[in-house]
């Protein structure tokens, strides 16, 4: 199963809504839609977006006000689709810390391009990287497809997560703590055994020996690592 990525779309016109969602969902993205600046800050809060797609005209607030609080309150990436084209607008959203902004009307295919652009900046930011091997097992963080000696691995969204959180950075330590503020962000602070359970049923899905584990180590009292092919190769 693939796990899709998430795009918020902020637009108070049904029409451009529909035609966004259409084009993400043919390009299987999961896509998340609000009409105005107070539902779009709270789907924001509940569903975590990768990519946030905000128009600035909004009914109830100027978009341009919702740029920094979306920076504050999450790292999504932030492109700004807007019928203004005035360069004054284009610098005010980017200084404010939009990443990208596409002037309407707006062609479809130039849309998936930036949000492909996004997300490759995505993961390479702060040192990550979009793609690793770990022995037999390749884990395609672009795409959120994982696969071993070739074939698609079968996971659930937090087995994901968590995943994604090891191979960002292979073979660095991620402590307990960073895992679960990230995968459980309201119960980051207690039951570490969700996270023990997990690891457990990634390893029985990813080790050729789940007992003798060689991809996902573990760094007693302290977190646990992606080991990378050359490091299992050393080993």
């Amino acid at each position: 199963m693939t796990i899709r990525h998430k795009v918020l779309i902020i637009d108070d016109e049904p029409q451009i809504r529909r035609l966004i969602n259409a084009a993400l969902s043919r390009a299987n993205y999961a896509t998340v839609e609000a009409e105005n600046a107070r539902d779009a800050l709270e789907k924001l809060r509940t569903e975590r977006p990768d990519i946030s797609l905000l128009d600035l005209g909004l009914p109830d607030r100027d978009g341009l006000e919702l740029v920094p609080l979306f920076k504050q309150k999450s790292d999504t990436t932030l492109i700004i689709v807007s019928a203004r084209d005035a360069t004054e607008e284009k610098v005010a959203a980017l200084d404010l810390g939009a990443d990208d902004y596409l002037t309407k009307p707006f062609d479809t295919d130039e849309l998936l391009a930036r949000v492909r652009v996004a997300l490759r900046n995505r993961m390479t930011k702060g040192g990550g990287v979009p793609s690793v091997r770990a022995g037999n097992v390749e884990i395609d963080l672009l795409n959120r497809v994982v696969r071993k000696a070739g074939q698609e691995v079968h996971l659930t969204p937090k087995e994901y997560a968590v995943l994604a959180q090891l191979a960002q950075f292979p073979g660095r330590v991620i402590t307990h703590g960073q895992i679960m503020k990230e995968v459980w962000p309201k119960e980051h602070e207690h039951h570490v055994e969700y996270l023990r359970v997990l690891i457990r049923t990634l390893r029985q899905k990813l080790e050729d020996d789940p007992q003798r584990p060689q991809i996902i180590g573990n760094e007693l009292g302290i977190g646990y690592r992606l080991r990378f092919s050359s490091e299992l190769a050393d080993g």
